[in-house]
């Protein structure tokens, strides 16, 4: 089997390729269209149509040349860079280079079996760039709200300015997601399951799905809780060491922000989940944690909705 493994930068890819014989190969291309056409031409002549390829998740850098491998019939895994960090180091690895990072990589692609990655729709897509771009207008905003209360007079109107232009980009904004979600009728009939949870509005529907993408790619909503970074870790070793538990926060920071409020909300409108407040609150739990596990039990609700195609029911939950 021939595993190629690529290191993603904002403008270049570095590759590593190791054949059936432990050979390598590696190059550098542009992170562009002209240069990813360049790497599946190569790929061509020396990993073969049956060739697995690794590369990390960078922040969206990775997202293109992913999906031209895809389209061009190759076995596509998108790796956390996590895992990749810490299979180095239980390999000993002490370079960091491009290159030496892509052949970590291939490394990887040879000895594990990672999934294989399948791009999600592009409805799905332009509704994660809106729901993110609006997150980024909505801190924007906050930073200038922030720096108006300790600003000079003579700087203030600019603030204010600026702080009435986000508001219209963040009107605008929010318009073009509840259009793009009632275009698209899968969208549109996900975000109407998720909004009847108690706690659940829209834009925090809006969020969730532009942050899960495919919920086909979840098989259970522990899967899903995991992905949102809603499980404990648990420290306990022997009799020596039993850690405080805490969340692993491995997932999307950005569901986790999203379902923040709503738990909050949930409290209160949502009979279910004030119920089961009530007893960890009764067991001595602190606040926090509290809302943490209503947050989990919110991540279960909506795959729940959102795989059986019902409305939510309390008798059900």
């Amino acid at each position: 089997m021939t595993a190629v493994g690529i290191d993603v930068a904002k403008q270049t890819l570095a590759i590593d390729v190791i054949g059936a014989t432990g050979k390598r190969r590696q190059k550098h291309c542009a992170n562009s269209p002209a240069g990813h056409a360049d790497l599946i031409r190569w790929l061509g002549r020396h990993a073969g149509a049956g060739a697995v390829i690794g590369l990390e998740a960078t922040g969206g850098y990775q997202e293109a040349v992913a999906i031209a491998l895809h389209d061009a019939g190759y076995a596509v895994s998108v790796l956390n860079p996590l895992v990749i960090a810490a299979y180095g180091q239980s390999q000993l690895r002490r370079a960091k280079t491009d290159p030496t990072d892509a052949a970590l990589i291939a490394d990887y692609m040879r000895t594990q079996t990672p999934p294989a990655w399948t791009p999600p729709p592009p409805e799905a897509r332009q509704l994660q760039a809106l729901v993110r771009r609006l997150d980024a207008l909505l801190e924007m905003r906050t930073q200038e709200l922030n720096r108006l209360d300790l600003a000079a007079p003579i700087i203030r109107p600019s603030i204010t300015a600026t702080v009435q232009h986000l508001d219209a980009q963040i009107t605008i904004v929010k318009r073009q997601i509840a259009a793009h979600i009632d275009q698209h009728p899968t969208l549109r009939a996900q975000r109407d399951l998720i909004v009847t949870i108690p706690g659940i509005g829209e834009t925090t529907a809006a969020i969730v799905l532009g942050e899960l993408l495919d919920i086909a790619r979840f098989t259970s909503a522990r899967q899903m809780a995991a992905f949102t970074g809603l499980v404990p870790r648990v420290r306990q070793s022997g009799t020596s060491l039993r850690g405080r538990g805490a969340l692993t926060k491995l997932g999307s920071s950005r569901l986790r922000k999203a379902l923040y409020f709503p738990a909050v909300t949930a409290l209160r409108c949502h009979p279910t989940l004030a119920r089961f407040a009530a007893r960890l609150r009764a067991a001595g739990k602190p606040s926090l944690v509290i809302i943490a596990a209503v947050m989990r039990k919110l991540v279960h609700q909506i795959y729940g909705v959102l795989r059986s195609g019902l409305a939510f029911d309390p008798a059900r939950a």
